[in-house]
């Protein structure tokens, strides 16, 4: 039995998922762990090195070479090389999300997560954190927001790097990820059954860091 909980934090693309759960993570003074960072890295790596993301065994095997590895913050460095904002940008989400309907991919990194979260004291935010990595996890959520909504905040957020991009093309592209996501064969974007859905539509992160903080320390 874990001496400190499994917090598994789920929902689409552009929710706030990573806010959230860096927040909770800060506020219980636990690791967390940006799964959706690692399937970017991937990515990326597959990307520099001539790899077809559409082309699920070599995109594996590419994964199976890298080691993985997040700091205290949440920062993940890939062969011990911090990746930053590198796997940020539009190009590389479009990356993650075709590189994570393979299930070669995903086995080669479902090992991975349930290892960084085995010994509990963790927050991991993904899309089947509570379904598929710790379908026992402690305390499941469900973070949900309208597609605008979501648009309208990662907008903000690539304003902030400088990237010049429209609310309509980011709507148009998570579009197409959530119904990736959501229909691909295995692990499939959904709510575990036993999760607690949290609208964040009208709730700053602020206010989702608070409920789902208090929520976790009132059950242990």
């Amino acid at each position: 039995m874990r001496r400190n909980p499994v917090v598994a934090i789920d929902g689409p693309s552009g929710v706030g998922k990573s806010t959230v759960a860096k927040g909770v993570a800060a506020q219980l003074q636990f690791q967390f762990v940006d799964t959706g960072a690692l399937y970017r890295a991937v990515a990326l790596a597959a990307y520099k090195n001539g790899i077809n993301w559409e082309d699920g065994n070599a995109v594996a095997r590419e994964a199976e070479t890298h080691s993985f590895c997040f700091d205290s913050s949440g920062n993940l460095a890939m062969d011990d090389v911090f990746v930053g904002d590198s796997i940020r940008t539009p190009h590389m989400s479009e990356g993650a999300s075709t590189v994570a309907k393979h299930p070669e991919v995903r086995a080669a990194l479902l090992d991975i997560q349930r290892q960084l979260g085995k010994d509990g004291g963790v927050v991991l935010e993904g899309r089947d954190i509570g379904t598929v990595v710790f379908p026992d996890a402690e305390k499941k959520f469900f973070l949900t927001a309208s597609i605008r909504e979501r648009a309208r905040r990662r907008h903000l957020q690539l304003l902030e790097k400088g990237e010049n991009v429209t609310i309509e093309e980011i709507e148009k592209a998570q579009v197409v990820r959530d119904e990736r996501d959501s229909n691909r064969a295995v692990s499939p974007l959904k709510k575990a059954d036993d999760a607690l859905e949290v609208d964040c539509e009208t709730k700053s992160a602020d206010e989702v860091i608070q409920l789902i903080t208090y929520s976790v320390v009132s059950s242990h």
